[in-house]
């Protein structure tokens, strides 16, 4: 398949200005922040054992490989910006492809933002115990739909504000600013993984000390349903499929940018976890979601821990930008198309962004900052799973047609890289939908809801599902 020239004909239209450099660093920023950051202390409660908290994220960083793998595959012969929403559309239909759109606004990118967000509140909260999540004024509801308003709700918000402007004035000037976020972020880690295991005051004792569970589940049930946590701590490894129209020679860039985001990120995941186990037993660690901040403490006092936290919190700031970035783009390509609301298509004549798509985004993550953190956890993994297994199932069907371009990646043992993404990522619907029922429906309904919209009225006359 031919490149394209290095400006699109449509003169509205987005500019291919990003690099391989870029496109990792999007793809790291996307999926280094939230989950790394908070999961480890709801997976010490859920299964009580330091092998099964790193087998688990070992799962997830293959599982995030393969699938990195066959969306290289999909983005190569689809070198358009919209990642599954282009995929869907091809080989389901129309319906299909305004869905995956439809989810990724709520689920996919609005809900991660606000996520990171309030992560980055719980961080702050070190110096501010008002800014944390715990520490709400006003606390509404009860069970998994207990909505808080207090410190940590206006500073996330406040934060996707400020990030949904910068983005207004064009991808030149959020690129190397996200490339600075990025390797401060790589630095912060690299720098916490050295110095916790050389200097900091740990122990390796902890990983032979297990602690009692929080849950009564079944641990093969419950590798499952921790399985969606760790699934959202990956999820990113997709990022640069979404912005695929304004990279430069598509077809060697994003392979490149995937498979090494990918890779680089699950390397980091591990070496965190191993330091948060040395540095603090199970037992302190159950329900902790400012992980970092316990870990740095325990390791080099509250002098230095301050440090870390700090720039822990900067970490974060890295990840609400890569997907404020990134989410617009997928609107626009639908709104292109015709298949979103057409506000989400202008491109704004001097800074050639979505300034539509932006606000609306910034605007919908600002209200979810109310969410509940855990459900908002279960949420975003339940949708991002089954959409993502529907795009490499959609792998399948492709590859019949003449002319499609294969990696060799993707070629070995086929269809041993894709029926196992598959897999897992049934197995995890499968367990969600029975142990977590409540939650399940209305991520569910978010896409029924979806459905609806397009059929009353975006649903083109004559057309198809």
């Amino acid at each position: 398949m031919s490149e394209r020239s290095p400006l699109p004909k449509d003169p509205s239209g987005l500019l291919r200005q990003l690099g391989i450099i870029s496109a990792t660093a999007l793809v790291v920023s996307n999926m280094i922040g939230t989950g790394i950051f908070t999961t480890t202390g709801f997976l010490a409660g859920d299964f009580g054992r330091t092998d099964l908290v790193l087998y688990i994220w070992l799962l997830g960083a293959v599982c995030a490989l393969l699938g990195a793998f066959c969306y290289s595959e999909l983005g190569v012969n689809f070198p358009s910006s919209g990642g599954e929403y282009v995929y869907l559309t091809q080989a389901y239909g129309p319906m299909w492809g305004f869905l995956t759109g439809w989810v990724s606004f709520f689920a996919g990118f609005s809900a991660p933002i606000a996520f990171a967000a309030l992560a980055f509140s719980d961080y702050l909260g070190y110096f501010w115990p008002g800014l944390k999540q715990a520490n709400a004024q006003f606390t509404v509801g009860s069970g998994d739909w207990t909505f808080k308003v207090g410190g940590a709700q206006a500073c996330a918000s406040a934060l996707v504000a400020v990030f949904t402007i910068i983005n207004l004035f064009g991808i030149k000037l959020v690129a190397p600013l996200q490339n600075f976020l990025t390797a401060t972020k790589i630095a912060v880690i690299l720098g916490f993984v050295f110095f916790g295991l050389s200097a900091g005051t740990g122990s390796w004792d902890h990983f032979s000390m297990d602690t009692a569970r929080t849950t009564t589940t079944p641990l093969a049930s419950q590798f499952a349903i921790s399985l969606f946590f760790v699934y959202v701590g990956y999820s990113g490894w997709n990022a640069a499929t979404y912005v695929a129209e304004e990279l430069k020679q598509p077809a060697r860039t994003l392979p490149i940018a995937l498979a090494a985001g990918t890779g680089l990120v699950a390397l980091l995941y591990v070496g965190l976890n191993v330091v948060f186990i040395y540095a603090v037993p199970l037992e302190k660690m159950k329900g902790v979601i400012a992980i970092g901040s316990l870990a740095s403490a325990s390791l080099f006092g509250p002098a230095v821990a301050g440090i870390f936290s700090a720039l822990m919190a900067l970490s974060l700031v890295s990840t609400v930008n890569a997907m404020v970035t990134i989410g617009p783009r997928v609107y626009y390509a639908m709104a292109k198309n015709g298949v979103f609301f057409q506000l989400a298509a202008r491109v704004h004549e001097n800074w050639r962004t979505p300034v539509w798509a932006i606000l609306a985004q910034g605007l919908c993550a600002m209200i979810m900052t109310f969410t509940p953190f855990p459900s908002l956890f279960f949420y975003i993994g339940f949708i991002l799973n089954f959409f993502a297994s529907m795009s490499v199932a959609s792998l399948l069907i492709f590859r019949k047609r003449p002319g499609w371009q294969k990696l060799r990646v993707v070629s070995f043992a086929y269809p041993l890289v894709p029926v196992s993404f598959l897999i897992v990522g049934i197995w995890m619907t499968l367990f969600g939908l029975t142990l977590r029922p409540f939650l399940s429906a209305i991520a569910i309904l978010t896409v029924l809801t979806g459905a609806l919209v397009y059929h009353l009225w975006l649903r083109p006359k004559g057309a198809g599902v």
